[in-house]
């Protein structure tokens, strides 16, 4: 297999797994796990995979660069999962995945105040409030549930916000030249603690019965040592076969993976205004990328799972 080949099939693979996470985690949801079960046990899962992939410490950091991977863990890790699993309580995997997919929009905002190196074209706006349009029909798609699908809605867009900001942090830290997978490792370590101080609040009692079903063992296993480990190494493969831009593009067919699957597993309905919504957020999200992309936004859309 050449080297572009290798790095089509790795990407494809990437996003497929990311795209099933929204689904997998809503059955998780529904086995009577609550979201910080999800969260903590998904992650330390994924550490412990990481140190076994690539057993090497990180050393030689410095305090500044510490801070970078604290604030990485904790709105990457802690803040970002923890707003998307709760949204996943009250409205659809498919309508969480696709506000998800806003946040690039967010990230060059934030790079163009805070790293002062993007220009802004106008295309970006135009598919910025196409996307936005999108994601309102999505959410009044249903009149039936419309309390519960603005709760589950805005949830996600916090998510999405916040990943913005976890974007511009990871930015910098792929500059120290580090190890991707230590660098990784580090960050999820930052984001496990910060969950520790929530979990007294967070409605967690860890029956050791909820553990037992076949169910739940699979999908956990599939977010921690599939989505929240393999996935940054295949990607960050891709990366280098194909070239971040190239690569990249395969990041719009999240959404897609994730509404297919919502409707066969979940049996999750598609409205004519989920429809919609659906086509205009893709659609905003592909006019908006006419443009070269920066490293910040490339970097943004190679750590979303």
């Amino acid at each position: 297999m050449n080297q572009e080949l290798r790095g089509h099939t790795l990407a494809l693979l990437t996003i497929l797994l990311w795209g099933t996470t929204f689904v997998s985690t809503k059955i998780l949801l529904h086995n009577d796990l609550s979201p910080m079960e999800i969260l903590l046990t998904r992650f330390v899962m994924g550490t412990c995979f990481l140190m076994l992939l690539f057993p090497k410490r990180l050393k030689g950091t410095t305090l500044k660069q510490e801070a970078y991977f604290a604030v990485a863990g904790l709105c990457g890790i802690t803040l970002y999962y923890l707003f998307e699993n709760n949204a996943l309580i009250y409205t659809l995997a498919s309508n969480a995945a696709l506000i998800a997919s806003t946040s690039p929009f967010f990230t060059v905002l934030l790079a163009r105040f805070f790293l002062k190196d993007e220009t802004i074209r106008p295309q970006f706006y135009f598919g910025m409030v196409l996307s936005f349009v999108g994601v309102g029909l999505m959410s009044f798609s249903g009149a039936t549930e419309l309390q519960i699908n603005l709760k589950g809605d805005f949830l996600a867009l916090l998510a999405a916000i916040i990943w913005s900001f976890y974007s511009i942090f990871s930015k910098k830290i792929s500059s120290f030249g580090y190890n991707t997978i230590q660098t990784t490792r580090r960050t999820f370590m930052y984001g496990i603690l910060f969950m520790l101080p929530i979990i007294p609040f967070a409605n967690v009692d860890f029956n050791i019965n909820h553990y037992l079903s076949t169910t739940v063992i699979l999908n956990l296993m599939f977010l921690g040592l599939g989505a929240s480990a393999i996935c940054f190494v295949t990607w960050n493969l891709a990366l280098k076969s194909l070239g971040a831009i190239k690569a990249s593009l395969y990041i719009n067919a999240v959404p897609m993976v994730t509404v297919i699957l919502s409707m066969i597993v979940l049996h999750e309905r598609l409205t004519w205004m989920s429809g919609t919504g659906i086509a205009l957020v893709l659609g905003g999200l592909s006019v908006s990328q006419f443009k070269k992309r920066s490293k910040v936004i490339i970097h943004s859309d190679s750590h979303q799972k």
